[in-house]
């Protein structure tokens, strides 16, 4: 971890390790207790106590020049103060608090601290999780923590007095005080000196030091933070929500834009009162989800943002905002460095030519002398290899593997071929007879992990490696064998990815002593491959890196040289020996010098981690090989142990000496041991790659060389790639230890990172690599990586190359310092490259674990990487929860590090997401396995329990807002239509044509009446149940005699002109009393009956119509009017206040007087009711005369005649599916069959099977209908043929609906009926809206519908570009069916009501004897909406009265004719004007968006989104585990902005079912949000994205 120092200290300044410790006298001891404990009373400031302490320990210190002799003092005891200080609390408070010095010293949390204390305590909305989810139901888990305790409204007196300069640090005595942060601002009883004045409006607002106030933060930086807090605290009275989209368009919220003011959504039977608050819009909202929302827009006050330039993109690319770099970025300024020599290697006499011939020497002249000892879990020695048994052990499986395996009596294996070696990491023995068994029979061993199971992280990769390498077997031993997972037959079962293996066990009765005469082939090292060895890439891809014979030896000969080895040493190995230094140290150099390794594995390390410091003690090592996790590991554990001695160590070799925070291990580990024995000078770091294998390593001490060095960087230069000490910025800092000198015989050089290998500036940190004879070879079969990384040319600044041996890159990034020191700041395995500057996933990993992380999270397992969003790389940081944290202190804790990060590196995280523990992936031998986790991240299966997305902060390069231009006027609009040789969008369907016998009658009642005379046996109406069989039937005298029967009852009780609420369910009795309504005169309102099980939701809707709709007598059957009356009912709404209910059901059979006849076809014959998808309840007037014509205009285009059959699955209630119900068939004769859409719910085929039955050849569905057979009959076609269900019959298709047509479900649902005989042209759209319910039909004549492919970012600027089929954010609309007989449609602007031409966006206006006379609103607000009906073009024709629909879309003529020869003209629509929401200045419609969600994951069953006060929120329902519900946040956050450059604000995850659709299945986004905001959702999750 990044030891950051709080203090700048000279730059690389050799330390001399703090031997000053024991030295103090007693009494100073005394006085320094003393000191601490007024500090922690609270009788001496910080300050003061600094002061004192520092007079105290000066005469100790050595002085260094020009350094603050109390700095100084700082930095040397802090680390080592539990020995200066015995008695004091420190040290107590040391021991409870063990604290785990391998990713921090003291000084960094110092620094995270202060950073902290810096922002203001801004509070974040936590997110709300339903309770199940919750790993522990805390009490306040749904509601966001009210850390204030003074109430917002107080005035800012009482502010004031909450602002303490305290800057609370975790100091070594108050362990606790960390948990407090929060609250020890506002000056509360928790921090035990500050005055508690402040809160008397008389006193004076105290300005208190706190007792833990951190010791950098001087009173200057203190002024500061209060100055800087003093500034915010204005801010905080909630005014206006500030606009976060950039835009200041008020106006645009939709709340206000509703089409029909009349009935703002459905109360919905909440009766309850909430507690509400008004927002700045004016919008009452439920206190729970607003005061987090308000939380969260006060969060994002302060943007990122840079300033927006003033500009307008007229062009479609948006541009995305480029960062500019910063002129004042820090650049290199050194020379140009010179490649780094190391010392020549030398030369051995009696240096064996090969390992092989090393063993054998040693094997046969030394056979008695130990190789390798394995332990058990308990520690002890199971087993003692010697040299002579490797040696016989390895020759006989030579002999075996080259001799004795055959597949048809050719031997399997051929020298060079490839095995795969599978042993588990307690088992060294066997691996190293495995290993030399192979290289003696010259085959190339590939040494992998075990495969616990088959799913385990990463083994694809592994087996596509052994694939790659031709690898046919595998050598294991018995025991792990058997522990392998089995197929069936009990066999090894075979692994995803992996090739068709052998198993060949090694420990077995088949490995044979070889005859007396066999002898392997001992030959010279050669270039052929020894082994390869496996890495897996950050991409998570595994490449084998081959390794040569010669590498090899010459590896292990520069090892011994740098390391000092001599024959027989003793020598642990903690590490992984199957592969990069485990291997190098534990299994090569190791036999090449005839050294005994002590072999200690994981599993003993994990049940005991100071078992590899007994040994060295036991065995008297003189080398031990760890990584810094095992030193910190064993600090851990020390305290139980007294009498061990690591004095034998001549060498303590840290293999991940490369990781920066491997220092702060180092340090901490020499603190404790060197009491034990343990010499500063032995403690070795080294640096290694997999490619390149050593590269440098810091070398014992008796070889006379220069003495270690340190360097305190500044982060913000690393960020830039410079090296610069820090200076002013005293918290981000990075200290690094070197890793000592370059290896002997190798040439080091630093190249950039990216493009041309140019050699770095000396104060620059770039790649190192290395041109040696000892490094990798290639990675086997990937000829075009091996090229990039092992046969690199670095050249210099003026393109000569360095050298002419290429050079093989290391993934390690660093600089060469003073004395030829190597120091590496990281690897590129870790490289996040956010908006142009480098940042390393370690050192963010350490600022994380730095905030008092051990409450809250397990300390090895957190995994930092970036995911690409937006053409930028993004911080993800993924960390494993401890199961006793809250959610709320887990929440305050990832605020924290989002703030710690920031303040550090500059850098803003895009996601932090919390696990449960023991569900990361995990890499062999501990450790998170990063590239997996990050799959699992980007598939959505990682299920965090919880989760805090940044986007508003991290995502700095959206494109810029639209800016509007100022509109060009409607005339200069057609002028350059005209010029550009475009015409102006109109088109009309067919001149209606000449009367026809039933056209002489001007009311539909009475061709009724007519058709009772005329042919009064003929069938209109036939109704199918869900059995499919016949429900009921009507002819047309059947129909004439109920609806004269109906006409009797009413004519007695009401007047003509009264409005009847007809509440029926579908069938014959609706159709019947809506004539029975038109004899007597009186005006129909058609209602949907309410859901008996669901009376709460759908009651008040019938409520609200029969009140709008200003009825005065409700007719329904007897069921329904018991309902309505029921005590269910009551509790929905007051049934005292229902109007006279009349049951039809038995009425008296009386012949009627006169049939009522209206005075003019002008008059209202029925009022249609409908729910627009906006949630806006509008009634529209449909006079006689429109009827007729809308009768008329249906018949024309589908042909209808009474010899016709036509099937509708459709609601009868209002729009085109109550004229096709109730009007079409008494009109044009034909027999309907009707399906109630109901009916599908219990047998899905039902309308198919009545369509293919009856061979109707038109038929019409609702949207919900298609969706149905779509997924409840996907996978039953055959069944539906067996049962003869066949489709060929349909000439058309049509779905009748009010938006943009929906192709992926119309075409779905033809591709799967496809079998049944349906023609892919039958399936089309209708179009219809409230001003006209019926514009579009496709009809039975006419060219088929087209479909075009638009590109949605146009569209969001209002414009239309036609662009190829699949081209990126290319978006297909078909067309809506043919224009109406009768309809004349143009396409005119929405705000200057000009007309626009061919191909342009703008509003569907539509006129047509057939459209609707007006609103009929309760509150008399014809005038606000009239110009929905009559309306005038600004420009042109200015004559033609046009209804405007309210949809936007585009008029385009095709290449098509039409019936009447003319080229055809299409209309395209887009959606509904009152859905769009208006984002940055651009329009979006909802469904594009939800399209893009629905795509992210397979989980997502249905989306919506709307926006609320310009934040974008995006509902989900999730169909599967809850635990998938965290998931899908960073999904849903992603897509959004990739295809849509917008920035989700909430994410909202329910249950499926909860977003409520209307009965033409669209989606009611209005009433979800008014539900939202009400906290009626019960959501499972709810996201509040920073």
């Amino acid at each position: 971890m990044a030891e950051r120092t709080s203090t700048g200290l000279l730059t690389m300044m050799l330390e001399p390790t703090p031997a000053v410790a024991m030295t103090l006298p007693a009494e100073v001891r005394e006085k320094l207790a003393e000191l601490e404990l007024e500090l922690s009373e609270g009788d001496i400031t910080q300050k003061g106590y600094e002061k004192k302490r520092g007079k105290l320990l000066a005469p100790y210190i050595p002085q260094i020049q020009g350094v603050d002799p109390s700095l100084q003092i700082d930095n040397r005891i802090q680390t080592s103060s539990q020995a200066v200080l015995p008695g004091s609390k420190h040290n107590k408070s040391r021991a409870a608090n063990t604290r785990d010095e391998r990713f921090r010293s003291d000084l960094h949390t110092e620094a995270v601290q202060a950073a902290l204390a810096k922002y203001k305590e801004r509070k974040m909305p936590m997110p709300s999780k339903r309770r199940s989810v919750l790993v522990q139901s805390s009490v306040e888990a749904c509601t966001p923590p009210d850390t204030s305790s003074a109430s917002e409204d107080e005035g800012s007196l009482r502010r004031q007095g909450r602002l303490a300069t305290s800057t609370p640090y975790q100091g070594h005595g108050h362990p606790a005080v960390e948990h407090w942060f929060n609250r020890v601002i506002q000056g509360s009883s928790t921090s035990s000196s500050a005055s508690s004045t402040s809160s008397h409006p008389g006193g004076r607002s105290v300005t208190t030091t706190n007792t833990t106030a951190h010791a950098a933060l001087n009173a200057n930086a203190a002024a500061t933070a209060l100055a800087d807090l003093m500034a915010h605290t204005q801010l905080d009275n909630h005014s206006a929500p500030p606009d976060v989209t950039g835009l200041s368009e008020r106006s645009s919220l939709h709340a206000e834009r509703s089409q029909v003011a009349s009935v703002q959504g459905i109360t919905r039977g909440y009766n309850h009162q909430t507690s509400v608050m008004e927002t700045a819009d004016g919008v009452p909202v439920n206190s729970r989800v607003s005061s987090k929302i308000q939380q969260l827009l006060n969060t994002l006050k302060r943007p990122k943002r840079p300033p927006l330039r003033e500009f307008f993109v007229d062009d479609f690319e948006e541009l995305m905002d480029v960062q500019q770099p910063d002129p004042n970025q820090p650049k290199p300024e050194g020379q140009q460095m010179s490649p780094l020599e190391g010392e020549p290697l030398g030369v051995v006499t009696n240096w064996p030519p090969s390992l092989p011939a090393a063993l054998q020497r040693w094997g046969t002249t030394q056979p008695k002398s130990p190789c390798l000892t394995a332990l058990d879990n308990a520690g002890k020695p199971v087993y003692t290899l010697t040299y002579g048994k490797l040696w016989t052990r390895s020759h006989k499986l030579a002999y075996t593997l080259l001799n004795k395996l055959s597949t048809r009596n050719e031997p399997l294996l051929m020298p060079g071929d490839r095995v795969a070696l599978v042993f588990p990491n307690n088992d060294p023995v066997m691996f190293i007879v495995a290993f030399y068994g192979c290289l003696l029979a010259e085959l190339v061993p590939v040494p992998i992990e075990v495969p616990l199971t088959r799913k385990d992280a990463g083994s694809q990769q592994i087996g596509f490696l052994l694939g790659s390498c031709g690898v046919t077997l595998a050598l294991t031993t018995d025991a792990c064998q058997k522990g392998l997972p089995k197929a069936q037959t009990g066999e090894v079962a075979t692994f995803k990815g992996w090739p068709r293996l052998l198993w060949f066990v090694t420990d077995g009765k088949h490995v044979v002593k070889p005859p007396k005469d066999w002898h392997p082939p001992l030959r010279e090292a050669s270039n052929d491959i020894a082994y390869i060895e496996y890495k897996t890439s950050k991409e998570g891809s595994t490449m084998g890196i081959t390794v040569s014979h010669s590498a090899m030896l010459a590896h292990c000969h520069s090892l011994t040289q740098a390391c000092g080895y001599t024959e027989a040493e003793t020598i642990t190995n903690v590490l992984d020996f199957k592969r990069e230094a485990g291997l190098w140290h534990g299994v090569l150099t190791s036999v090449m010098n005839r050294m005994h390794v002590i072999s200690i594995p994981y599993s003993l390390m994990k049940v005991n981690p100071l078992s590899w410091i007994l040994k060295v003690h036991t065995y008297k090592a003189r080398v031990a090989v760890v990584k810094s996790r095992d030193m910190h590991w064993s600090l851990l554990a020390q305290r139980d142990q007294r009498d061990i001695s690591l004095s034998s160590l001549r060498m303590l070799i840290v293999a991940d000496g490369a990781n920066p925070w491997s220092i702060s291990s180092c340090d901490a580990f020499l603190n404790v041991f060197q009491a034990r024995g343990l010499r500063p000078e032995v403690i070795c770091p080294c640096a290694s790659s997999s490619e390149a294998m050593t590269v440098a390593i810091r070398r014992p001490p008796e070889m006379g060389v220069p003495p270690p060095g340190k360097a305190v960087l500044s982060m913000g230069g690393l960020s830039h790639s410079v090296i610069r000490v820090d200076t002013e910025e005293k918290l981000s800092v990075l200290t690094v230890q070197d890793v000592g000198q370059v290896m002997p015989g190798a040439l080091v050089c630093v190249v950039r990172v990216d493009g041309t290998p140019y050699l770095c500036h000396t104060d620059e940190v770039g790649e190192i690599c290395l041109s040696s004879g000892t490094t990798g070879v290639a990675y086997y079969g990937l000829p075009g990586m091996t090229k990039n990384i092992f046969e690199t040319i670095p050249v210099t600044s003026s393109g000569v190359p360095v050298s002419d041996r290429p050079f093989t890159r290391t993934s390690l990034l660093g600089f060469v310092g003073p004395d030829s020191l190597v120091f590496v700041v990281g690897k590129m395995e870790g490289l996040m490259v956010v908006s142009g500057r480098r940042h390393n996933a370690d050192d963010v990993v350490a600022t994380a674990l730095a905030v008092e992380p051990m409450k809250f999270v397990y300390r090895g397992r957190i995994a930092v990487f970036s995911v690409s969003v937006l053409h930028d790389e993004r911080i993800v940081v993924v960390a494993e929860q401890r199961p006793d944290a809250s959610e709320e202190d887990s929440f305050q804790w990832m605020s924290r590090v989002l703030q710690a990060i920031d303040s550090i590196h500059q850098v803003g995280v895009y996601c932090l997401a919390l696990v449960p523990a023991n569900t990361l992936p995990k890499a062999p031998l501990g450790g998170i396995h990063i590239s997996e986790t990050k799959q699992r991240f980007l598939e959505g299966a990682l299920h965090p329990c919880n989760v805090l997305m940044c986007p508003h902060t991290c995502v700095t390069n959206l494109p810029k807002p639209r800016q509007k231009q100022p509109e060009v006027g409607p005339a200069s609009m057609i002028v350059g239509n005209l010029v550009a040789g475009k015409r102006i969008a109109q088109a009309c369907g067919r001149d209606v044509a000449q009367l026809e016998d039933n056209d002489q009658f001007l009311y539909i009642q009475d061709v009724l009446q007519w058709r009772a005379q005329a042919t009064p046996d003929h069938p209109l109406f036939l109704v199918l149940n869900a059995k499919g069989t016949v429900a009921s039937t009507a002819s047309c005298l059947q129909l004439h005699k109920r609806a004269e029967r109906v006409a009797v009852a009413l004519m007695g009780r009401l007047n003509t002109g009264d409005h009847v609420a007809l509440v029926y369910p579908p069938g014959i009795d609706l159709i019947a009393t809506f004539y029975g309504c038109l004899y007597a005169g009186c005006v129909p309102v058609t209602v949907r009956p309410p859901h008996p099980q669901n009376l709460a939701t759908t009651l008040p809707t019938v409520k609200m119509i029969v009140e709008v709709s200003k009825s005065v007598c409700i007719l329904t059957t007897q069921a329904i009017m018991k309902l309505l009356k029921s005590k269910e009912a009551a509790a929905a709404v007051d049934v005292k206040s229902w109007p006279m209910v009349l049951d039809t059901d038995d009425l008296p059979r009386k012949k009627s007087p006169q049939m009522y006849k209206p005075p003019t076809p002008e008059m209202l014959a029925y009022l249609d009711f409908s729910v627009s998808t906006t949630g806006i309840l509008a009634g529209v007037k449909m006079s006689h005369a429109a009827t007729s014509a809308l009768c008329r205009s249906i018949k024309l285009q589908c042909e209808l005649y009474p010899s016709r059959q036509i099937a509708i699955c459709l609601d009868p209630y209002c729009g085109l599916g109550f004229a096709l119900w109730c009007l079409c068939s008494v009109y044009s004769g034909h027999q309907s069959i009707l399906v109630p859409p109901l009916e599908l719910e219990s047998n899905a085929s039902l309308w198919l099977a009545a369509v293919s039955q009856y061979k109707v050849r038109v038929t019409f569905c609702s949207y919900s209908v298609m969706e149905m057979c779509t997924k409840g009959l996907g996978s039953q076609t055959e069944a539906l043929r067996l049962r003869n269900v066949n489709l060929s019959c349909v000439r058309t298709c049509m779905v009748v609906a009010e938006e943009r047509p929906r192709i992926a479900l119309t075409q779905s649902f033809s591709k799967i009926f496809k079998d049944l005989g349906l023609s892919p042209r039958a399936v089309s759209t209708t179009f219809g809206c409230r001003v006209n319910v019926a514009i579009c039909l496709q009809g039975t004549a006419g060219p088929d519908p087209t479909t075009v492919y638009v590109d949605m970012r146009a569209l969001r600027h209002d414009r239309v570009r036609l662009v190829e089929r699949g081209s990126p954010h290319s978006l297909p609309l078909m067309e809506s069916g043919k224009i109406l007989p009768g309809v004349k449609v143009i396409i005119a602007n929405t705000e200057t009501k000009g007309p626009l031409g061919d191909s342009h966006l703008g509003e569907v206006w539509v006129s047509s004897p057939h459209n609707a006379t007006g609103y009929y609103t309760v509150y008399g607000e014809e005038a606000l909406h009239a110009d929905h009906f009559n309306t005038k073009l600004s420009f042109g024709d200015t004559q033609t009265v046009w209804a405007r629909t309210g949809y936007l879309g585009f008029l385009r003529r095709t290449e098509l004719t039409d019936a009447s020869g003319e080229r055809h003209d299409a209309l395209y629509v887009v959606g509904s004007l009152d859905e769009t929401l208006e984002l940055r200045g651009m329009r979006y419609h909802p469904i594009d968006i939800e399209t893009s969600v629905i795509r992210s994951h397979k989980s997502i069953a249905e989306c919506a989104v709307f926006t609320w006060t310009n934040l974008l929120v995006v509902v989900v329902e999730l169909e599967g585990s809850e635990q998938e519900a965290l998931d899908l946040v960073a999904l849903v956050t992603n897509v959004v902005l990739e295809e849509h450059y917008l920035i989700v604000g909430v994410v909202v995850v329910v249950d499926p079912g909860v977003i409520p659709i209307n009965s033409r299945g669209e989606k009611q986004r209005m009433h979800l949000r008014d539900g939202f905001l009400a906290d009626q959702l019960d959501p499972i999750y709810v996201a509040y994205n920073m």
